[in-house]
C-alpha cells in the first residue's frame, strides 16, 4: 500500500484542479505541439518532436504521481489541536531562542509545505516540524536542523480562520 499523503482540504482541493488541468487541458496541448511537429518533417533529426515526445512523457509523469497522491489522503484537519498540544494542521507560534526571532508557520504533510506562504507551512517531517508535534505551549525544544541544534520554544497554537 502506498504511503499516506497528509493534505488539508485546500490542499486536496488545489491537487485535484491541477489533475483536472493537466487532463483536460495540458494534455490536449501537447498532443497538438506533436502534431506541429510532425509537420516538420523528418523525424530523425525533429528537436520539435523530440520536446514534445518529452513533455508529453513528464505530463503523464504528473499525471499518474497526482492520481496516486490523491488515492491516499488522509485530510488534515485545519487549526486541529487538542488544547494546548502541537499536532498536524495546527499554526504555531514559535520562537527561535539563540535568533530571538519569532515566526508563526502551519505544521501540513510534506505535499502541501511551502516556506513562502502566508503563514509559512512546513512539513510534519522537517526537523522543526517533527520537534514540535505532541508538544505543549510553553516548552522549549532542542531541533537537530541542517545548520545545527536550534531551540524553538512554543509560544502559541490557534486555529487557522
Amino acid at each position: 500500500m502506498a504511503e499516506a499523503v497528509h493534505l488539508t482540504k485546500a490542499g486536496k482541493q488545489a491537487l485535484e484542479e491541477k489533475l483536472k488541468y493537466l487532463i483536460d487541458v495540458r494534455r490536449a496541448e501537447i498532443v497538438e505541439e506533436i502534431a506541429t511537429a510532425r509537420s516538420f518533417g523528418d523525424l530523425s533529426e525533429n528537436a520539435e518532436y523530440d520536446a514534445a515526445l518529452d513533455a508529453q512523457a513528464h505530463n503523464e509523469l504528473e499525471i499518474a504521481e497526482l492520481q496516486t497522491m490523491l488515492e491516499n489522503v488522509v485530510i488534515i484537519e485545519e487549526g486541529a489541536s487538542s488544547g494546548n498540544v502541537v499536532n498536524m494542521g495546527a499554526l504555531v507560534t514559535l520562537r527561535f531562542v539563540d535568533q530571538k526571532e519569532e515566526d508563526e508557520f502551519q505544521i501540513v504533510g510534506e505535499a502541501e509545505a511551502d516556506y513562502f506562504a502566508v503563514p509559512k507551512r512546513i512539513s510534519n517531517d522537517s526537523p522543526i516540524g517533527a520537534g514540535v508535534i505532541g508538544r505543549k505551549v510553553g516548552e522549549t525544544v532542542s531541533v537537530e536542523t541542517p545548520g545545527g541544534i536550534t531551540r524553538v520554544r512554543i509560544l502559541g497554537i490557534r486555529k487557522q480562520n
